[in-house]
Formats: C-alpha cells, structure tokens, sequence
C-alpha cells in the first residue's frame, strides 16, 4: 500500500464503458462542480480502437460550485469513485443533480469507500 493517501476531501474517478465524448460531457459537467485536475483543455482521447479506455479525474469536492445543469448522455456511462466516506457521499449527491444514477455496489473500507454507478441522462 502507497504511503501517500489521497486527500480526504477529494474524490478520484474512473469512467469506462462509453464513447470519448460522453466521458468528455460527465468531467465537463463535474469541473463545473468541483475543482478538478482535467482543465477544460483536457480531452479524453482513446489510444486504441478495440481495447477499452478508462479515463481518469480526481475531484475536490469540498467547494461546490453551484449552477452545474443536468447533461445529456449518448449512452449509459459506468463511473468508479474512490475517497473518504464524507467526500463520496458529497460526490453522490452531485451526481444525482447531474444525471439518473443507478448504484452498482459500494464498498465499505477503513477510511475510504468505493462507489461503482451507472450515470444516464435525468
């Protein structure tokens, strides 16, 4: 196990199972909520035509910004949230804002949870 430990107020993200651009519409949604490390310049890409992408993005959730609107989605998105217990119930939260959410599992650890959805347009 890493000797560094993720902030406790910041979530990391993985998204997979979906198109460039609807991984591009769930960041771009989430930065206009929370402070990110993929600035608007950052385009998900995907390096290989038959292998599967996972695109990744850690997010500060303890300053939400308010205004975030729901976003459409070409297809269904499948999400990976890991961070402490309060920063992924803020995170959860915000995502039902965005879009319908459908809980896949969440797995309870000592000082961290992981959160599998399923995101799809509200």
């Amino acid at each position: 196990m890493s000797s560094e430990r993720p902030h406790p107020e910041s979530v990391s993200v993985e998204i997979s199972g979906c198109s460039k651009q609807d991984a591009r519409i769930v960041f771009d949604a989430l930065c206009a909520c929370f402070a990110s490390d993929r600035c608007a310049e950052d385009v998900p890409e995907e390096f290989h035509e038959t292998r599967p992408t996972v695109w990744l993005g850690t997010f500060d959730v303890a300053d939400a910004r308010e205004g975030a609107r729901p976003a459409r989605l070409s297809s269904s998105v499948d999400a990976d949230a890991h961070g402490g217990y309060w920063a992924i119930d803020r995170f959860r939260t915000t995502l039902g804002s965005l879009f319908t959410v459908h809980d896949l599992s969440a797995v309870p650890g000592d000082q961290e949870e992981e959160l599998h959805v399923r995101l799809e347009s509200r």
